[in-house]
């Protein structure tokens, strides 16, 4: 038995040997992989990034090739996904009478020997028109509880459906125009910060802050329905037919299906000057939206379906001088009077509600 075991170790000490020979050979004879080299063919000279320009702009383009010894085989021009031309010359301009307001992407696509490498560069179109300045006239003036810091605002069943905001003061009410008396109301959990709200199909949904989380409730009882999450902060809301639509402080609106709030499409909004940014509070009127500007006595008038600020009101010294307080804060809370065509005025924190009509 003895002597079998010095076998068996002799073995297996024979057989490392060949094993480490062999491993020792093949690291030796394996050769370092050589990486294979990222195509560079062509990139952009102008547009820079971000370089803003009119609708009806002529935009000029010039493309540089990366390596003056290497010439591509062929060069295509994209505006977002849509194929414009085949590049003869490196220098040439794009009509942007026919593209959208904002943000699109211009592509240049260089193929050489059935490989491709693209550049690309993003740039934004603002409108070409100046917004028309609207004016109003004050018919009524009504009393508005200070201590709501509005939020949202509409009129249902000759009622104003109030949102208010601030953790722990959020809330959902009703409200009788004349005389401010709070009918109904309910509050909100402390951790949510209330926003914008709509009414749709007999349903209304209101939206918080930062928590990414809207409600659905019964209008009458205001017993809560139903929740929704959506992915952005919310601030306005508001029903345009079958979709909702609301803002998230930027220049954004989102167009959102109402039983799934799921996105459907988004419009990016512009006036003359570039992207009118803190779109706030908003109301759908006679096929166009109305948008309070945050941090502005300013509210806009947008086409939704091409973002382009069409008409802006200035409503500077709405609130008199004698009206504020020491907790007032900004204009925020229009609400459409669709029986007499006039418009429902607020703030945060105001003490007064006004009726206007618009000229």
């Amino acid at each position: 038995m003895k002597k079998s075991l010095i076998v068996t170790i002799i073995l297996s000490a024979v057989l490392l040997t060949m094993l480490a020979c062999t491993s020792e050979n093949s690291s030796q004879n394996k050769q370092p992989q050589k990486h294979k080299e990222t195509l560079q063919l062509v990139g952009f000279n102008k547009p820079i990034n971000g370089e803003l320009f009119s609708l009806g702009d002529d935009i000029e383009v010039s493309l540089r090739l990366k390596n003056d010894s290497i010439v591509p085989d062929s060069i295509v021009f994209f505006v977002d996904a849509e194929r414009i031309n085949r590049v003869s010359e490196l220098k040439f301009s794009q009509p942007s009478a026919n593209l959208r307001l904002g943000t699109r992407q211009l592509r240049a696509t260089a193929w050489l020997n059935g490989q491709r490498q693209t550049a690309s560069v993003g740039i934004k179109l603002k409108s070409n028109v100046e917004p028309t300045k609207l004016t109003f006239k004050v018919i009524n003036t009504y009393p508005h509880d200070i201590n709501a810091y509005t939020q949202g605002l509409f009129l249902h069943n000759g009622y104003l459906i109030e949102s208010t905001g601030q953790k722990g003061m959020s809330s959902l009410r009703r409200v009788e125009i004349k005389t401010g008396k709070i009918l109904q109301s309910v509050n909100l959990d402390r951790q949510y910060f209330g926003e914008g709200t709509t009414m749709y199909d007999g349903e209304i949904y209101q939206i918080t802050w930062t928590s990414r989380k809207g409600f659905v409730y019964n209008p009458d009882t205001f017993d809560l329905i139903r929740t929704f999450d959506y992915p952005t902060q919310g601030w306005g809301l508001t029903t345009m037919g079958d979709m909702l639509i609301m803002s998230d402080g930027s220049n954004i609106l989102y167009f959102l299906e109402p039983k799934t709030f799921s996105e459907i499409k988004r419009v990016e909004v512009f006036d003359n000057n570039g992207p009118v940014n803190q779109l706030n509070e908003l109301e759908f009127i006679n096929g166009r939206v109305y948008a309070n500007v945050y941090l502005t006595d300013k509210v806009v008038v947008i086409d939704p379906s091409t973002g382009v600020v069409e008409s802006e009101i200035d409503f500077t010294g709405l609130l008199s001088e004698n009206d504020k307080h020491r907790n007032i804060d900004v204009l925020n809370g229009i609400a459409w009077n669709s029986k007499n065509q006039t418009l429902f005025v607020t703030g945060k924190n105001w003490p007064k509600l006004f009726e206007v009509e618009l000229d």
